[in-house]
């Protein structure tokens, strides 16, 4: 079987990591620009360009934030190590690249943070959203997650090509002073959702706002009719209607 098969998603993916959430990366890093739009633009917040390298990462040159970089480094050790026919064959289409997620004008792409990478397999980029995966990314995405990235498979809109460092790994960097004089104000708690967010848990809050009576597409992206109908409930609940599902929203939701 070539290492560029296409196969089903298998399951167990991701296991005991999460995506990064954009409060998250905001709260810990700050955010990378003031305007985004659907092509990718440089970060323009100096804490951030600060930490911005370029370096050789295995077969790899790539451009991202420094933890990440030094991170990606172990992860291709590993891989050379452990899949020794996968490792010359690894490419990329990019790390650092600030922008909105593809298709959304509300979530911002961890690529603008420089803590993503988009693989390829021998020049061979995944497609986006359709289902299926390089049997080659299902044999690395185990040692992704060792370090603490997420895999992209895991997204709604499955996104195999896509790796990125994990809400916990980021949160560890931030307490171990990693990021330096990075503003660290309102940190969210790991339970927080709000505007911008996307994945497993956002798509459980939309089911979940159904069940109260919304009419939401659940597809995992905390856009403005998630916050709207977040708004909504608050609302008739008694609580402020800030669009955020902190503990008291989540408690009443769930």
């Amino acid at each position: 079987m070539s290492i560029t098969t296409l196969m089903p998603i298998p399951s167990g993916i991701n296991q005991n990591v999460k995506a990064a959430r954009q409060q998250t990366m905001i709260s810990l890093l700050g955010n990378p620009r003031a305007t985004y739009s659907s092509d990718c633009q440089n970060p323009t917040l100096p804490v951030i360009a600060s930490m911005i390298v370029r370096d050789q990462v295995g077969p790899l040159k790539v451009t991202g934030l420094r933890p990440a970089v030094e991170s990606l480094k172990d992860i291709f050790t590993d891989i050379k190590s452990a899949c020794p026919n996968i490792y010359p064959a690894l490419g990329h289409a990019g790390m650092l690249c600030a922008r909105f997620v593809r298709g959304s004008t509300t979530a911002i792409s961890n690529h603008s943070w420089g803590t993503a990478i988009d693989l390829t397999l021998d020049g061979q980029l995944d497609v986006r959203g359709d289902g299926r995966v390089q049997q080659g990314l299902i044999d690395i995405a185990p040692i992704f997650n060792s370090r603490g990235w997420f895999w992209g498979a895991g997204f709604r809109t499955e996104d195999g090509m896509h790796f990125e460092c994990g809400d916990d790994l980021i949160r560890k960097w931030a307490a171990d002073g990693v990021f330096g004089d990075a503003p660290k104000a309102g940190v969210a708690t790991a339970s927080l959702l709000t505007l911008g967010d996307r994945g497993p848990d956002v798509a459980a809050l939309q089911t979940a706002l159904n069940n109260k009576g919304a009419h939401l597409l659940v597809d995992g992206d905390f856009g403005r009719n998630t916050q709207a109908a977040v708004m909504a409930f608050q609302l008739s609940h008694g609580l402020v209607a800030d669009g955020v599902v902190g503990d008291k929203t989540h408690g009443l939701l769930f």
